[in-house]
């Protein structure tokens, strides 16, 4: 059987504290989407801002082969903005995903709804959103903690209303396996209609259970599941797309289904997805880890020399992990350049591409030796780069264990220039500083992560920070082979997303 995969990392998971992407970051991440092979790709919610209505717009004109959904509420708005933004897309390759919360907590303190009025908006909305859309996908949010009796009612009206999936999401990560797997065979026998609809299933990880819950969602029934590139998402994240993915390919013996998936591109969408995030897996996480494949104890080592799987399931060329590491230099082409970027199902166009170049010509200068974490570096970098944000032109940085660190910053957007100089308590302190003075704000530095992008010791360091600004939370990132340079890089990120956001770039010059 064969089991639908859904992607909604541009939509639930760039729900996730500073994981917000650009237009072109987004199309980016679902042209590798594509190329891995999910089935539909949840591109945004259309109605929340003009970048999420642009991002969708644009990545339903980019991709081919998948479905291309946008969310909205049971609100004629929503649906309206949702058509909007798809209808330039062929009918059977565009969906609608509407949904309205039906649990006690949600219908008491968030709706203020009676059961019939929710009946009503499922009926109503599903109807309208019908006029526009062949697909139709319709959730019962914070279903696992709705009376089953209802739910039921909710589902049939629905389906008679003209939905074409049923989703049943477990939105806090409540469930237990067992007890979700009943649920699901439960609906499967006793909604009127839904033998005639996709069965999807949207399950969060909170305790931890998301991917066991969607596991045990497909045993009694489900034929679509939802999924996110490294299991981002709101909280505790939702069920991770490799994880799922290799369960079902390592544990054939025991579960007999399918995904489109090529699991030799799970690992490159993984770290193209963490550069441009900047959200790095757990050393530790299933699948693409860090750890993973890495063996320190004696008698683990002596068993994978002697024969592999004595202490691996998987082999890394299964995800396109490689053990090959230097892939180009500072005598590389533009033809090798773009062929190994092909090989990791990243296409950029030739302005993109030709950015991408000229940074890695850069680098391959100052390190000799570019490995596949710089590219993947370069590409996130380049399509980060703001269309209308401040620039880092140049900085100095005086410092040392006998000197009182101080930093000069000349920062541009387009024809305007800042200058600013700060003394603090190290080099990257009074560079934050110094920026904080030029743009005259008072940042609040929540999160700050410094590691190594490739090896050795011309590695670049990779700079992940927060910063909260009028009580909100803005994430940037930066990669130099100096971590000064990558530590303003990723502030001045941060900042600019702020002040995009809010309004606060004039058109002709800098801060309004």
């Amino acid at each position: 059987m064969r089991i639908k995969i859904f992607d909604t990392t541009l939509r639930d998971g760039e729900q996730s504290p500073g994981a917000s992407m650009s237009v072109e970051e987004k199309v980016e991440v679902a042209l590798m989407l594509e190329d891995l092979g999910v089935d539909l790709i949840e591109a945004g919610f259309p109605v929340s801002s003009p970048v999420q209505f642009e991002a969708v717009k644009k990545v339903a004109t980019t991709v081919q082969k998948p479905i291309v959904v946008g969310l909205a509420r049971c609100v004629e708005k929503d649906i309206d903005v949702v058509h909007e933004a798809l209808k330039d897309r062929q009918k059977d390759k565009r969906m609608i995903h509407v949904f309205i919360a039906t649990s006690p907590i949600h219908r008491k303190y968030k709706l203020k709804m009676e059961k019939e009025e929710i009946l009503e908006r499922v009926r109503r909305y599903v109807a309208y959103a019908k006029q526009f859309f062949d697909l139709v996908e319709f959730s019962a949010e914070d279903a696992t903690r709705t009376e089953i009796p209802f739910l039921i009612e909710v589902y049939k009206t629905a389906i008679e209303a003209g939905a074409t999936t049923i989703n049943v999401p477990d939105t806090v990560g409540y469930a237990l396996p067992d007890e979700f797997g009943e649920l699901i065979k439960t609906l499967k026998e006793g909604v009127p209609g839904i033998k005639d609809v996709d069965l999807s299933v949207h399950c969060h990880n909170d305790l931890g259970l998301a991917v066991a819950n969607s596991l045990a969602a497909v045993q009694n029934g489900a034929t679509q599941v939802e999924v996110t590139l490294n299991g981002i998402g709101e909280r505790a994240g939702n069920c991770s797309l490799e994880e799922f993915v290799m369960t079902l390919k390592v544990r054939k013996d025991k579960l007999s289904y399918e995904t489109g998936i090529r699991t030799e591109l799970i690992y490159p969408a993984s770290r193209l997805l963490t550069h441009i995030t900047g959200l790095i897996p757990a050393r530790n996480k299933p699948i693409v880890g860090e750890n993973v494949f890495l063996h320190e104890s004696g008698i683990h080592q002596d068993g994978v020399l002697k024969h592999r799987e004595t202490y691996e399931i998987m082999k890394p060329s299964d995800i396109g992990r490689s053990s090959e590491t230097l892939v180009l230099g500072r005598h590389s082409g533009k033809h090798a350049l773009r062929k190994k970027l092909e090989t990791y199902g990243i296409k950029l166009d030739d302005e993109t591409f030709q950015k991408v170049f000229e940074k890695f010509t850069e680098l391959a200068d100052r390190k000799k030796e570019v490995y596949d974490d710089d590219l993947f570096s370069i590409v996130s970098e380049v399509l980060k780069e703001p269309l209308n944000g401040y620039k880092l032109v140049h900085f100095h940085v005086h410092t040392g264990n006998t000197l009182l660190p101080t930093a000069a910053v000349v920062l541009q957007v387009r024809n305007e220039k800042r200058e600013a100089a700060e003394t603090g308590n190290g080099p990257v302190d009074a560079i934050f500083k110094a920026i904080d003075k030029a743009l005259g704000l008072q940042p609040k530095l929540e999160e700050y992560i410094i590691q190594a992008v490739g090896t050795g010791k011309n590695a670049q360091g990779e700079v992940k920070l927060t910063l909260k600004i009028d009580g909100e939370l803005y994430s940037g990132r930066g990669v130099s082979t100096d971590i000064v340079e990558a530590s303003a890089i990723a502030y001045i990120n941060a900042i600019n997303k702020y002040l995009i956001a809010k309004g606060l770039l004039r058109k002709s010059g800098g801060v309004e």
